[in-house]
């Protein structure tokens, strides 16, 4: 695709998300099930099945999918998809990119071992590494907009407002 096609793609959107802002409040869903043998959580894609379980360094088989890596996974499609979206819009020569994300966790935090230990991710580390002979100020503007416009990225950045609700389905008594 080249700039002029993904332009003429995303003006209407452009124009209607002016024109009535609320129009461009969508929210997503991620949907989920626990595995009643397991620990595991199904998690519905959209394209298939993928099955989340613990982490080896948390007593998993390392058969299922870990949630953290497919947190690093998140970020870097929506990296790579913002990467390339930004270079087609400023016609950035890009003959190919990879990107890696790797995160550094102190799983003390998470199995309660230690509470001084964070439960999460300490530091988290996104890299692209671009085939382009493109000049650095080019290459400096790709990425600054790439991260400027990444959700994930930008997400992680400012953390959102979270909260939790719960619907608990309780049996009748039987008397």
């Amino acid at each position: 695709m080249d700039s002029a096609t993904l332009k003429a793609m995303q003006a209407p959107l452009k124009d209607a998300y002016r024109n009535d802002a609320g129009q461009a409040l969508i929210t997503l869903r991620a949907r989920g099930s626990i595995d009643d043998q397991k620990i595991a959580c199904k998690v519905e894609t959209g394209r298939a099945i993928a099955e989340a379980g613990l982490h080896p360094a948390t007593g998993g088989s390392g058969m299922e999918l870990c949630s953290g890596d497919m947190l690093l996974e998140a970020l870097v499609a929506c990296a790579g998809v913002t990467l390339k979206a930004v270079a087609t819009a400023l016609e950035f020569r890009l003959d190919g990119a990879r990107v890696e994300a790797e995160g550094d966790l102190d799983f003390r935090g998470t199995l309660g071992v230690s509470k001084e230990a964070p439960v999460g991710f300490r530091a988290i580390r996104l890299n692209f590494d671009l085939d382009t002979d493109e000049p650095q100020d080019r290459i400096d503007s790709l990425i600054k907009l790439t991260e400027r416009y990444c959700v994930v990225f930008q997400t992680l950045n400012t953390r959102p407002e979270l909260s939790v609700a719960v619907d608990a389905e309780r049996p009748v008594a039987k008397l």
